[in-house]
């Protein structure tokens, strides 16, 4: 018998290669699967195969040395999973017994070289056709008959990019070698090879995914991103075209890059869906219309970067999508059969409070009804129980749910285990408009009052697209700014249907900020919270910079933990820019890391200037604190709202805001040219905050909302 090992870093096209492996078995072969991919998700599948053996291999290197995870890091796709397999026994046993080797994916090249140099297997392939040919070659020749050693290395690579059926070896040569990659001229030569006219579409997306690799070898990935979707242009299959320019614009995203063909790539899952959505099958629709979401509103797109298609024209940008058949079904309010009770007079109001993780808003409100006379008070943490948390996120099938418009496994699945909490609440405050809020609005509250909160971070993400608002009774906004926004992107919060309306600022206790400032508070600026990309803490730097043009006392605290890298590249390439700028001014005592703490007021004692340095910002907690505890603010007038009808200019009190890092730099020069301009300015911005702001002055806006008292 003929021993085939197969061995891949990415999952198979189970379809093809469920074919192939009934080949294989028809001329007596013993047919084995080795993986760094994820194999328990598609166990099923791959147990149908009848394949004789299947193996997890290892899928990261996590309990090995911190030397070989920076050099993994550092090294080719093909190398690192050589890396994580080269140790794993069972890989060479059978790889020892193996009379064929074949790598079903470049990433798997390299480790079926190594495996075949060291046992000495001469039928060492990539690709299942010509693998095929080698079964028979050792079934003529005899098992182990072509045991010898190996070409070097760089010709097996080569032979492995040459190798795509149909296609002449000279075109992939020019298209696929690196050299030529790295060449102007060479990525124009690629346009030609996956272009090219009368190519069979599972040759042009072979052709497509070469060229691409070759590209990104040569670090060109915007080129390996064109590559692809240029032979998408030429692919009429619907489903084909979607997935190679999802494929495109992802090699994008994960460099960090705004793609520049991610409204074809849009579009294209959204015909697909259309089309699939047309022919009744809701599944695949989901699936293909949950990629369009995830792609239109990728975090490297909105959150990770300093500006946002939004920022320009945010219902132009939605439009194109509301446009489609599934967009249409999926935004149609489904309502609700019965309006809301009104709040008991007999017995106290049953209030459930329920978020999934994410409680950094919720504290004061929790203390206050849950010490309440009038409100009997349960808490949710969504995220807390398993099975919740499954249904709090599973947006595809959300998406399939409302397709179908009908009842499905999963509205019955989020009926049975939400059910116990509406029957009992009479008002539920569900926070953060996400997940969750989707989750809830696929079944009928009943006569139990839905209120939620949205607070500026849902607006960049797809969420509220899945969310029927005509289910959701009240709907909180932290600032005008935001519901602009949000109202423009969502066509259903336009309509009758749509909730009520309210503008609440966050709950916050600031009466504890006000705290005698240190000496030489009076010089120090501050910027508290810089975790995310779009805090901009570069604009604070500039100022910084500006004032100690003047005066050589002033200094930067910085207040918070870093961002993290792992993100996104684009949050690392920020990252990465921040701090090479910032130490020179840290080795100087210019600027302060304080690092991230768990009490704020305290570090603010040392804070006589508090900056708001971001793009955009919902209200800006860290501004108000810190106006709270009299530190003199300066806003930045934040990119992505300034000039709108609402901004920061309208949210914060005239002089707070400013236009330019020169604008703050004066500002701060003349509220701190002597020590009484600062203990006057920051005094008047205490007053505001803490007449404005604080807890005791927000909370009536939330009795008024929940039990109706004006107080």
């Amino acid at each position: 018998m003929t021993n085939v090992l197969f061995i891949a870093s990415a999952r198979p096209q189970l379809g093809v290669f469920a074919d192939s492996v009934r080949k294989f078995r028809e001329r007596g072969a013993r047919t084995l699967l080795a993986g760094t991919f994820h194999l328990e998700p598609v166990a099923e599948e791959l147990a149908a195969m009848e394949l004789d053996a299947t193996h997890q291999l290892p899928r990261n290197l996590n309990f090995r040395s911190t030397a070989l995870r920076r050099k993994a890091r550092l090294s080719p796709a093909g190398l690192r999973m050589w890396m994580q397999s080269e140790r794993d026994g069972w890989l060479r046993r059978q790889a020892r017994q193996a009379d064929v080797l074949v790598a079903l994916d470049p990433g798997a090249v390299y480790t079926v070289w190594r495996l075949a140099k060291y046992y000495r297997i001469g039928e060492a392939h990539f690709g299942l056709a010509p693998a095929l040919k080698a079964v028979d070659r050792v079934k003529e020749q005899g098992a182990g008959g072509q045991r010898g050693v190996l070409p070097p290395l760089d010709v097996v690579a080569e032979n492995v990019r040459r190798r795509v059926d149909g296609l002449p070896a000279a075109v992939m040569r020019r298209a696929t070698a690196r050299p030529v990659m790295r060449s102007s001229v060479g990525a124009r030569m690629w346009r030609t090879a996956v272009t090219a006219p009368g190519m069979p579409p599972k040759v042009r997306i072979a052709t497509s995914r070469y060229v691409a690799e070759g590209m990104q070898w040569a670090g060109r990935t915007s080129g390996a991103a064109l590559a692809l979707a240029a032979a998408a242009s030429k692919i009429p299959d619907l489903g084909l075209k979607a997935q190679l320019l999802d494929e495109a614009v992802m090699k994008e995203f994960a460099k960090g890059i705004s793609p520049r063909d991610l409204n074809k790539a849009v579009t294209a899952q959204l015909a697909h869906a259309d089309a699939q959505f047309a022919a009744g099958d809701h599944e695949k629709a989901s699936f293909a219309l949950d990629r369009a979401l995830f792609l239109g509103f990728h975090r490297v797109l909105h959150i990770d970067q300093l500006s946002s298609p939004l920022a320009k024209d945010a219902q132009g940008f939605v439009a194109p999508m509301y446009r489609t058949k599934v967009m249409q079904a999926l935004s149609r309010p489904q309502g609700r059969k019965t309006p809301p009770a009104p709040a008991p007079k007999d017995r106290p109001l049953r209030l459930l409070v329920t978020t999934s993780a994410n409680d950094n808003f919720l504290h004061h409100i929790l203390d206050r009804y849950g010490d309440h006379e009038g409100v009997e008070l349960r808490y949710l943490d969504l995220a807390a129980q398993k099975a919740l948390k499954r249904i709090a996120w599973a947006g595809r099938r959300v998406l399939e749910d409302r397709l179908a418009g009908g009842t499905s496994t999963y509205q019955e699945e989020v009926e049975r285990l939400m059910r116990p909490y509406l029957d009992w609440a009479d008002t539920v405050f569900l926070d953060w408009s996400v997940g969750p809020a989707a989750m809830l609005t696929t079944i009928d509250p009943g006569d139990t009052r839905i209120v939620v909160r949205l607070h500026s971070y849902e607006a960049f993400t797809r969420w509220p697209h899945m969310t029927d608002f005509s289910r959701i009774d009240d709907l909180i906004y932290v600032a005008p700014h935001v519901k602009d926004l949000v109202e423009s992107l969502v066509p259903q919060l336009r309509g009758e249907g749509a909730p009520r309306a309210h503008l609440i600022d966050n709950a916050m206790d600031l009466s504890g900020f006000a705290r005698p400032k240190s000496a030489g508070a009076r010089f120090n600026l501050g910027l508290v919270g810089i975790s995310q990309v779009a805090k901009d803490p570069l604009w604070a730097v500039d100022v910084l910079k500006r004032v100690r043009e003047h005066d050589e006392r002033y200094r930067l605290l910085l207040v918070g933990g870093d961002m993290n890298a792992k993100t996104s590249m684009a949050t690392r390439d920020y990252l990465r820019k921040f701090r090479r700028e910032l130490a020179p001014l840290v080795e100087s005592g210019a600027v302060v890391k304080l690092g991230p703490t768990d009490d704020v007021p305290s570090a603010l004692t040392d804070i006589g200037v508090i900056m708001s340095s971001s793009v955009r910002e919902g209200c800006h907690v860290g501004l108000m604190e810190g106006a709270a505890s009299a530190a003199v603010p300066v806003a930045r007038d934040w990119p992505f709202y300034a000039g709108k009808p609402n901004s920061a200019r309208t949210l914060y009190p005239e002089g707070w805001v400013v236009g330019s890092t020169e604008e703050a730099a004066q500002r701060i020069l003349q509220a701190t040219a002597t020590e009484e301009t600062w203990l006057d300015a920051g005094k008047l911005a205490s007053e505001h905050a803490l007449s404005t702001w604080d807890w005791p002055v927000v909370s009536k806006a939330f009795d008024k909302l929940f039990l109706g008292e004006e107080q």
